[in-house]
């Protein structure tokens, strides 16, 4: 693997593989299960690096693929507790106190993850950062235990079985994969702060109008 030297992704690679090395494919999931409460690990260095274990024969290819969607699953459910302790009342007590939200803003969130949670939970875990943070609204509106973790095992299974195969069939070549994941993980960040920043444009613009329309008091 080429990676800068000194680098962090070359620590955290080196000691993922280490931790491979140590306890074998159930090192794989425990590196997926911290990735996924730390969104900035990138799975994309981590799973490629399970399938090249595996073809060089450490652990066979579905140890690689069942122990890196068990850490999938685990890390997801984590931050599913979270949003359920944080729960509906919290949130909206948090948007009561934030300059720029309102509780309407939660409550539509909510009505929209009850129409969509399924799809949004799915595909979500085959988008980079969201993949993580959409457990959290799926604890909050406390979507059904079976329901939430048969839909991110069926996404997570997808997702890591496109990098766990591009390390073991491709071996030091799996950047190939890599780079058009980096790709699409700027495609997602710049769609994200591009609707950041209307939000905030359309809330500032909404407040200043309601105290024109207010008039000095």
């Amino acid at each position: 693997m080429q990676t800068p030297d000194g680098s962090w992704l070359t620590a955290l690679v080196d000691g993922v593989v280490g931790l491979m090395d140590l306890i074998g494919a159930p090192g794989a999931g425990i590196a997926i299960a911290l990735e996924n409460l730390f969104p900035p690990l990138p799975s994309e260095a981590i799973l490629p690096m399970a399938g090249l274990a595996a073809a060089r024969g450490s652990f066979t290819l579905v140890e690689a693929l069942a122990w890196t969607t068990a850490g999938s699953v685990v890390g997801a459910f984590a931050l599913y507790a979270l949003g359920a302790w944080l729960g509906l009342d919290r949130l909206r007590r948090i948007a009561r106190r934030a300059p720029l939200l309102q509780v309407d803003d939660v409550d539509r969130t909510v009505a929209w993850f009850g129409r969509h949670g399924g799809k949004a939970v799915f595909f979500g875990r085959m988008l980079p950062i969201f993949r993580s943070l959409i457990s959290i609204p799926a604890g909050v509106v406390r979507m059904p235990l079976w329901r939430f973790g048969l839909l991110t095992l069926a996404g997570s299974l997808i997702w890591n079985s496109v990098f766990v195969l591009s390390g073991y069939f491709l071996g030091a070549q799996w950047h190939i994969v890599e780079e058009y994941a980096g790709i699409l993980q700027y495609v997602v960040i710049g769609v994200a702060g591009a609707a950041l920043v209307w939000f905030t444009v359309a809330r500032v613009r909404q407040l200043r109008g309601r105290a024109v329309d207010q008039g000095p008091a």
